[in-house]
């Protein structure tokens, strides 16, 4: 009896191993390879992540992409939206046309016409001061005091890449001096109709100098009227020759360098009060038209509103071509 026990026993202990053997042998191999590959993901997703973050334009190009291309008419970011024909004066788009705001470089479009009038001599050389400097906004120039270059260079690197010592060292040499400038873009304001309009500088440094898209309306229709401010104000970049140094220009509005752009002047601006800002004169879906975009938040806001503005004046012209065929 008590032999017959002890093979119970040892037979109840073995077979209580047994599984502990089984559990031991296979989960140690087994959880190895999941705990390498649960490892490998967390530290995978921190990288994929950070990856997405780096791709160039990722974010960039969201709002064009996800633009309604047949909406009628297209939903514009800018805070304020004005398409005109320029021969009929027919209004294509309004969004908030009459609102009175800053207007940044706009400012220099009237810069250039009051420089014109005056009818002074381009190829004078003038001289960048310490008068020149921007105190309000602490903006960065790349023409150091002393520079010198002819009022002509002066007006093209005002029109074409916004340069604020330029566009103030114009208005510092005109009769009468400064004062007297900004009293003559007023002046030519009032002789426009601009009723919303009022400058107190000529660069578009201050949020003093304000208008309303259709008061820039007939700014651009005047300053069109002008062949060299159509050639400055749209020519892609230009070489300046300052003391020994070479500088290279660029245009602030990367649209003059799209074949899909027939542009014949144009102006951007930019100051915190203002936002991203653009005014053009375009020949698009085969009409003249001028368009004004102000207070756009994003940096390539007013760049996608302008896209999706041709667009849809493009696809609208090519539905009445194709409607009146039917007919």
């Amino acid at each position: 009896m008590r032999a017959l026990t002890g093979w119970v026993v040892l037979v109840w202990a073995l077979c209580m191993m047994a599984p502990v053997a089984s559990e031991a042998a296979t989960s140690s191999p087994a959880r190895k390879p999941v705990a390498r590959a649960t490892k490998a993901m967390k530290q995978a997703a921190p990288k994929a992540s950070r990856a997405a973050k780096r791709t160039p334009g990722a974010r960039r190009f969201v709002p064009l992409a996800a633009a309604d291309p047949d909406e009628d008419p297209p939903r514009l970011r800018s805070a304020v939206a004005f398409v005109v024909d320029q021969d009929t004066n027919e209004v294509l788009f309004s969004k908030n046309a009459q609102a009175v705001q800053p207007i940044a470089s706009i400012t220099k479009l009237m810069t250039a016409l009051v420089v014109m009038d005056a009818a002074q001599p381009l190829d004078e050389v003038l001289a960048i001061s310490e008068e020149d400097i921007d105190t309000e906004k602490g903006s960065h120039s790349r023409l150091s005091v002393g520079t010198q270059l002819t009022r002509g260079e002066m007006l093209h690197l005002a029109l074409m890449s916004s340069e604020n010592r330029a566009a103030h060292a114009l208005g510092r040499h005109y009769p009468g001096g400064l004062a007297a400038f900004v009293d003559a873009m007023n002046h030519r304001a009032a002789g426009l109709g601009m009723i919303d309009t009022h400058y107190v500088e000529p660069t578009g440094l201050s949020s003093g100098n304000r208008s309303s898209a259709r008061d820039l309306v007939l700014l651009v229709k005047e300053a069109h009227q002008q062949p060299l401010l159509r050639e400055l104000s749209t020519s892609q970049e230009a070489l300046v020759q300052v003391g020994s140094r070479a500088l290279q220009y660029r245009n602030t509005n990367g649209l003059v360098r799209s074949p899909q752009w027939e542009i014949g002047l144009q102006k951007t601006g930019y100051i915190a009060e203002a936002g991203r800002c653009l005014v053009m004169q375009a020949q698009l879906a085969g009409r003249k038209l001028i368009m004004v975009l102000l207070d756009s938040a994003g940096k390539y806001t007013r760049i996608g509103d302008a896209e999706r503005i041709r667009r849809w004046l493009s696809q609208s012209a090519a539905q009445a071509g194709a409607n009146a065929a039917k007919s």
